[in-house]
């Protein structure tokens, strides 16, 4: 109740979550799990499910619209245009917990002294900062200088950069001579990420970035895609590869039925990260 001096005004109680609710960081990656399965999300049906207000859920797509990571809709939310990601720093932003998990686990699959390919994007970056971590002996080829600064931790990984043309977007190089660059050399590994993943292969929302990724997947036996749930049943503008051309995922959590049989199917090696 407010006394004002006049009459006294009862304000309305204050929204409250519920206890056991999720935080920020899970709802924001689990709105993102429910686009991958369904184009578009309502606020009511995700605040019925988190147990927090409306106007909070309506907070958390204004974030993840301001992102780039979806489309602003009456009452909701949908998926983004094909072409179209948010940039490298604002997906670092999301759903760390779970791409550092990811990160961690990948390197836990590297042998001493493999020469691994290694592309740019925000779960790879943290890949290579636990490699740097664990002081894993390797050698890395990559066009991320974020990779190169995550491996500049550690004198036992020798690193060697793609030359091209810089775009601050991504903080990575790309053109002809990163993909001449990368057709010199052979790697144990290609180690990449990609905007999305459905039953017909990797996907990604820049083509300069998916020749880059097929140049690396071109020169290494071993294939690993690092990729968050989140991302599960997502197709942007360009496909990577067909998924038999994979030979592990690791993820944050197992892959939906109809995903999970089409990578059994294809041969891939599913690992799923547990907690760091």
């Amino acid at each position: 109740m407010l006394h004002t001096g006049r009459r006294p005004i009862t304000l309305p109680p204050m929204a409250r979550r519920q206890e056991g609710a999720p935080g920020k960081e899970a709802r924001h990656a689990a709105i993102l799990q429910a686009l991958s399965t369904d184009p578009t999300v309502r606020i009511s049906t995700l605040a019925a499910r988190f147990g927090v207000s409306g106007e909070t859920v309506r907070r958390d797509i204004e974030a993840l619209s301001a992102m780039g990571a979806v489309r602003r809709t009456y009452g909701g939310a949908s998926v983004t245009h094909a072409g179209v990601q948010p940039d490298f720093l604002a997906r670092e932003a999301m759903a760390g917990a779970e791409r550092a998990r990811i990160g961690a686990a990948a390197a836990t699959l590297v042998e001493p002294g493999a020469v691994l390919m290694v592309d740019a994007g925000s779960t790879t970056a943290r890949f290579a900062q636990a490699l740097a971590a664990r002081g894993t002996a390797a050698t890395l080829i990559t066009n991320s200088l974020p990779v190169v600064s995550a491996a500049g931790e550690t004198d036992q990984l020798r690193v060697l950069v793609a030359p091209g043309e810089f775009y601050a977007t991504e903080r990575a190089l790309y053109g002809a001579e990163t993909d001449a660059f990368l057709r010199r050399f052979s790697a144990d590994v290609a180690v990449i990420g990609a905007s999305g993943l459905t039953l017909e292969g990797p996907t990604d929302a820049e083509s300069r970035a998916a020749w880059v990724k097929r140049a690396m997947l071109d020169r290494a036996p071993r294939r690993m895609l690092l990729l968050d749930s989140g991302k599960f049943g997502r197709g942007y503008l360009e496909r990577v590869a067909e998924l038999a051309v994979l030979t592990d995922l690791v993820t944050d959590a197992p892959p939906p039925p109809a995903l999970a049989a089409a990578l059994d199917r294809a041969g891939v090696q599913v690992h799923v990260a547990g907690d760091v």
